[in-house]
């Protein structure tokens, strides 16, 4: 399967982005959570940040190929844009194209 690439931009340096279980007690409590760690060198945060701008910048309504209601993403591979250590993540925009509407999923945080 061949990637269509929106950006001018690779990941370059070193990023590795993967979930780590995490288990603590309290108070006598076993609480377990996951959290996404995101490491890099200099170079490879850079990039990432750089990515990250592009996305947000991206102007998803005069994507014509973007459908009313897509919402402008970017695939990152193991061993291709990160690490052979790291888990495949796709980072994009909230809003849609069209009304700028949120995924059912989302749920905003407390105030």
């Amino acid at each position: 399967m061949v990637k269509k690439k929106h950006y001018e931009l690779e990941i370059t340096g070193h990023l590795d982005i993967f979930v780590a279980d995490r288990e603590d007690e309290f108070e006598g409590e076993i609480e377990k959570w996951q959290e996404v760690l995101i490491h890099g060198d200099p170079e490879g945060i850079r990039s990432f940040a750089q990515l990250l701008n592009k996305i947000a910048d991206f102007n998803q309504e005069n994507r014509t190929d973007l459908p009313i209601g897509g919402r402008e993403h970017y695939h990152l591979q193991p061993n291709v844009e990160l690490s052979k250590s790291s888990v495949a993540v796709i980072v994009g925009r909230i809003d849609a194209k069209g009304a700028g509407d949120f995924y059912d999923r989302y749920v905003a945080k407390d105030a």
